[in-house]
């Protein structure tokens, strides 16, 4: 297994999942090393001449103003001292703050976030401000690498003093406390120790808070989330591309020289990718009049035997001459047939916004991970050590009390990030919507189904489980972070609630994933009767035979009629115009996207059970594929 050298100032998101993951071991720097022992060193020093530190000869939050003294106050009593294993009450307090702040319920985190929790705190404590002993450290290695994965249940965090109560059930196992999980197996913390050859720690200075007083479980929650969120905002434009090519919708929304009268960079980025997958379609800016309808199959609707399996007819309607005065120089562009395509120069915001939503979320993204890559490789304990101060006076100039532990840098841009993934989800529930909805499908049919014999219902019910995904992610994004409840006996009376957010987060990207994979379901469906609709018209147009497409085009006047010799020309010019366009294709890359989904989901024809094709859909988004 490879392993990924640790050093407090160089972890990277990409080493992270790859820790996480199990696919990788921790090691830690020389040069790290030197630093942790300067730092314990200067402690245990400063300890040795009796000066007051908060957390190592103080008590806590509200005990701090409460000074530690040289024994027990009930060690003159008779019957000597209540637990001599303790050891000192300087260790005794580090171990008081372990076993008592673990206190965490509901359901464990996946091993993912917990191993991610542990490299972080390692890294942590490699910068060497934090006073923990390089055993300490060491064991906590040797922990994360012998694959002990503590049950850290996941309610119990206020985000300051950092993840408290998470983190002490990390550390509690170190202390053969707690409970973990070992080679499948949920069992006590010291005999998870002892199954992978380790022995309890016993704490010294600091340590305790060394070990909880951090950011580590929203950090964790949050740099797994954005990897799956940036996953999900390809897998969105994807998705939208496929959902594009399925309206025969315009281009020209997504050109880099209009992006560059607006440019954000999420947005100019998403017009580029759009471009990149809809290159080589010939489905896009088709000319109104070659678009037709979907109308019902029937038995007569195809005499050619290659046509007679299709799910449909197709439809155009004319536009009598007396229709046409005002529009003259739309019909010289034009021919006078109306079909699927609706006579307007702009798709509705669902497909010409995909930029400006979908970039915006990548902004978000971006931003989260401009405050993740800070955090992985920051200090965030307290009280905080300088050993090196070169001014230093008094103690309080080589250990400072801060708030380096507070959350609300995460928080705010898990806040951020809470409220862009309804928007993702929400514009494709809505491109869901009106590709199933024959009113604003641009000729496809109904449902998406042919339903010849009344008794399909299609992808109907598809866009009632999108809304319902939409409406359940709306619902999650109200932000944890604007609402504190003080903490403490209230000296800590202003909290992040990061741990809160960063975990709704990552519980989000499961439903947008969801909502995702319907759409490219949905959009396959589309897409397969848009290019066999517009191919089949092309065949029929290439065959020559103007009566059999005229037969496919309402509102035509009798034989003998004035107007009927110039339907007759304008018909003629309609298949000529079909006849010389090329075999209609989506892009290459959608294409192919289309490929991998019909590997896994047939078309669906007529009415079949759903559950399996949905469930095929999820796991293909879920894997990446």
């Amino acid at each position: 297994m490879n392993t990924i050298v640790l050093d407090g100032q160089s972890l990277t998101r990409a080493d992270l999942l790859l820790l996480a993951r199990g696919e990788a071991q921790v090691g830690l720097h020389a040069d790290a090393i030197a630093r942790v022992r300067r730092s314990a060193d200067f402690l245990a020093d400063q300890v040795r001449r009796g000066e007051p530190i908060y957390g190592v000869t103080t008590g806590f939050g509200s005990n701090a103003d409460k000074l530690l003294g040289a024994h027990r106050a009930r060690d003159e009593l008779p019957g000597g001292p209540t637990d001599a294993a303790a050891g000192s009450l300087l260790e005794e307090l580090q171990r008081n703050l372990i076993v008592t702040h673990a206190v965490c319920v509901g359901e464990p985190f996946a091993p993912e976030v917990v191993r991610a929790m542990l490299a972080i705190r390692i890294n942590t404590l490699l910068r060497g401000h934090s006073g923990i002993r390089a055993q300490t450290l060491e064991a906590l290695v040797a922990m994360f690498n012998r694959g002990i994965v503590p049950v850290v249940p996941q309610l119990g965090s206020v985000g300051a003093s950092g993840d408290l109560a998470p983190l002490s059930h990390l550390a509690i196992v170190l202390l053969g406390g707690g409970e973990a999980f070992f080679a499948g197996e949920r069992l006590p913390g010291a005999e998870a120790l002892q199954r992978a050859g380790l022995a309890p720690v016993r704490l010294s200075y600091k340590e305790g808070l060394a070990l909880n007083n951090g950011t580590a479980q929203m950090l964790a929650c949050a740099v797994l989330a954005l990897a799956e969120l940036e996953r999900l905002a390809d897998t969105a434009d994807l998705a939208a591309a496929m959902t594009l090519e399925a309206f025969a919708g315009r281009g020209s929304a997504f050109r880099e020289d209009v992006h560059a009268l607006r440019p954000h960079p999420g947005q100019v980025a998403t017009a580029a990718h759009l471009r990149s997958l809809l290159a080589g379609s010939t489905l896009i800016d088709i000319p109104y009049h070659l678009v037709p309808r979907f109308a019902n199959w029937t038995a007569e609707a195809w005499s050619d035997p290659e046509d007679q399996a299709l799910h449909f007819d197709l439809a155009w309607d004319w536009v009598p001459v007396h229709r046409r005065h005002g529009r003259e120089a739309f019909y010289t562009r034009f021919l006078p047939f109306r079909g699927g395509k609706k006579h307007q120069p702009q798709d509705a915001y669902s497909l010409r916004c995909i930029p400006q939503v979908h970039g915006a979320v990548r902004d978000a993204l971006a931003q989260a991970a401009r405050v993740v890559e800070i955090e992985l490789n920051a200090v965030t304990d307290n009280p905080l050590l300088f050993p090196d101060h070169a001014d230093a006076r008094v103690i309080e100039d080589q250990v400072v009390s801060a708030g380096h532990f507070h959350g609300m840098p995460l928080a705010l841009a898990m806040s951020y990030l809470k409220a862009a993934i309804p928007a993702l989800a929400s514009i494709s529930e809505r491109r869901i919507a009106k590709l199933v909805d024959a009113a604003t499908s641009d000729g496809l049919p109904a449902f998406l189904i042919g339903n010849e014999d009344a008794t399909d219902s299609g992808f109907m019910i598809v866009q009632y489980t999108a809304a319902a995904l939409v409406n359940d992610l709306a619902s999650r994004a109200h932000p944890a972070s604007v609402y504190s409840i003080p903490t403490s006996a209230n000296a800590e009376d202003h909290v992040s609630m990061g741990a809160n957010e960063a975990r709704h987060v990552l519980g989000m990207c499961e439903a947008l994933g969801q909502v995702l994979a319907l759409e490219l379901y949905t959009a396959a469906q589309a897409l397969d009767y848009r290019r066999d609709m517009l191919n089949a018209a092309r065949r029929l147009a290439r065959r020559g035979d103007w009566r059999a497409m005229a037969a496919k085009i309402g509102g035509a006047p009798e034989p003998g009629h004035p107007q009927f010799a110039q339907f007759e020309q304008e018909v003629h010019a309609l298949m000529r115009a079909l006849a010389e366009v090329p075999e209609f294709r989506p892009g290459t890359a959608v294409a192919d996207i289309l490929a991998r989904i019909r590997a896994e989901v047939a078309f669906m024809p007529r009415d079949r059970a759903m559950d399996a094709d949905i469930a095929r859909m999820l796991a293909l988004v879920r894997s990446g594929a």
